[in-house]
């Protein structure tokens, strides 16, 4: 092997190994209280009350790692109130902090923007970002819900024939293990086939941590794991379930058929904590083995000593019986002391 062949097949290496470890590139569109604490995005974030100023912030990166990529270009934003009026709203550059892909901390170009809650119902915040680097130009939805009872906007069409993820869901109220159905749409009309990718954010030190979890557990393709995929059918209909709390992006790609740049629709998911939550029993599943061990051994006290009890002279009519009920109680208690 001479070499330029060398050369070439570490290069290929090299490519192989950077992009192999690499999640999907997402427009993050987070509610927060300050640039100090944007990171820290909660399903609560996404609620607010009538006559709240909602700063929101726009970044681009990949959610799951928690790595982080300067925009490129200014994106466009606007929200739809739940009347159905739109108001265009003016981004500001900033710089957040982050990761890079190598694991070294940097700052990156971000925007954010306000606007005032002033109806009860759900806004949707529509934020178009392209990126010249991935050749991809997304429109991507996040719902603000503001109000008891008042569940309507949530569904509307607002990318304007663009494409677009219109839920069938619900997106707010929703437990960790429902499932998100949705429509994919392009151009006003369905997508067929296509694409639907689905990630979970992660915070910094849970992304580092749960990646090389990953990377040690399914070394032979870490980023199957990062970036779910689904596809839709023949009416542009997808689902899938979304199994932890936290804020999930679900993204639908149009890909260009004429070397142009891929059109996505990317809404964003809300999930909470399973409500109500199971009682804590203090216990582990070889604490219940012993209750169970030691309930068996009750019951079968019990019915050694009916069995006794039974053969007895002395014994009167249904003793044996008292002393095996007796027996089977002590038992169930035992195991409902260590439920």
């Amino acid at each position: 092997m001479n070499k330029n062949t060398l050369l070439t097949a570490f290069a290929t290496l090299l490519l192989i190994a950077c992009t192999g470890i690499a999640g999907a590139h997402f427009t993050m569109v987070f509610p927060s209280d300050s640039e100090a604490t944007v990171w820290d995005v909660t399903p609560e974030d996404y609620i607010a009350e009538q006559g709240e100023t909602k700063t929101v912030y726009v970044m681009w990166g990949h959610p799951y790692e928690h790595i982080s990529f300067d925009m490129t270009s200014a994106p466009e934003i606007s929200v739809t109130n739940p009347d159905g009026t739109v108001e265009q709203l003016t981004p500001e550059q900033i710089t957040v902090p982050g990761q890079h892909e190598d694991g070294s901390p940097g700052d990156f170009v971000a925007y954010k923007t306000t606007f005032t809650v002033d109806q009860d119902g759900d806004s949707i915040v529509l934020v178009k970002y392209e990126d010249d680097g991935e050749n991809l130009i997304d429109y991507c939805k996040a719902v603000i819900h503001c109000g008891e009872e008042t569940w309507y906007g949530w569904d509307s069409e607002v990318a304007a024939e663009q494409t677009e993820v219109i839920p069938y869901v619900r997106p707010y109220g929703m437990e960790e293990g429902f499932v998100f159905s949705g429509n994919a749409k392009y151009g006003g009309q369905v997508l067929p086939a296509a694409t639907v990718e689905v990630e979970q954010y992660h915070t910094l030190d849970v992304g580092k941590e749960i990646v090389e979890i990953a990377e040690g557990k399914f070394s032979y393709d870490p980023p199957m794991v990062f970036t779910r995929q689904v596809k839709t059918n023949q009416n542009g209909d997808f689902s899938y379930t979304l199994d932890e709390p936290g804020i999930w992006f679900v993204c639908a790609a149009k890909e260009s058929d004429t070397g142009g740049r891929t059109i996505r629709g990317v809404f964003i998911v809300p999930v909470l904590e399973e409500f109500p939550e199971e009682e804590s029993s203090g216990s582990s599943s070889a604490e219940l083995q012993q209750a169970i061990t030691e309930a068996k051994q009750a019951a079968a006290d019990a019915k050694a000593a009916a069995e006794h009890a039974a053969t007895s002279a002395t014994s009167s009519p249904g003793f044996g019986a008292i002393f095996a009920a007796v027996g089977l109680l002590a038992a169930l208690a035992i195991l409902m002391r260590r439920k």
